[in-house]
């Protein structure tokens, strides 16, 4: 898979994975394709770590947008990142059920205790009925011309939104519903013991 030259350089000064574990706090960041900071979560709290991803949980957390602007997450919400797929997940449990949030985005890197990946536009919205959306078509194709992606990276990110369209039909990984039970306990357990 090809990485863009940012996310090489900050690959080859290591990274300090080695030192987190469960319960840690981590920051995550979002960047754009020309190496922009997009927006940041302040803080996640990690409930599993390995080699292959990293799964976090959050509520109310203060977000920053490019812009300046700052808000805060209204529900918890569970968190997947991964290192072989380009996409992450972010599971929110709200009054009228779990909804989901879809990023397509490279593989995530972990830095100075700050998981960082690069967005690339394209999101699926999944309802708590398994129906779903594509949202931000027209923002990706005026961002692959404007900031140049290459039939590379577009060839990757048409690929892993279909990938990512079939897990979720398929109701696997974080789509299924006890999955996510022992998590949101696990989550809720730790903030307990913190408060």
């Amino acid at each position: 898979y090809f990485l863009p030259l940012v996310f090489i350089i900050i690959l080859y000064r290591g990274v300090d994975m080695e030192n987190l574990k469960v319960g840690d706090s981590i920051k995550i960041q979002c960047y754009k394709h020309n190496g922009e900071l997009y927006r940041e979560w302040d803080k996640s709290l990690i409930l599993e770590i390995t080699d292959k991803y990293i799964i976090c949980g959050n509520n109310k957390v203060r977000v920053t947008e490019v812009d300046g602007r700052r808000w805060n997450t209204k529900e918890p919400a569970i968190l997947f990142f991964y290192k072989e797929k380009w996409f992450n997940i972010i599971a929110q449990f709200k009054k009228n059920g779990i909804f989901y949030y879809c990023n397509i985005a490279t593989p995530y890197i972990i830095e100075q205790g700050t998981i960082k990946y690069i967005d690339y536009d394209l999101d699926l919205r999944v309802f708590p009925d398994y129906t779903f959306k594509v949202l931000d078509k027209s923002e990706y194709e005026y961002n692959k011309k404007r900031m140049g992606y290459s039939k590379e990276i577009d060839k990757i990110v048409k690929y892993e939104l279909d990938k990512l369209i079939e897990i979720m039909n398929n109701k696997k990984g974080p789509f299924l519903r006890g999955y996510l039970d022992n998590y949101y306990e696990m989550y809720s357990s730790i903030m307990e013991t913190k408060a």
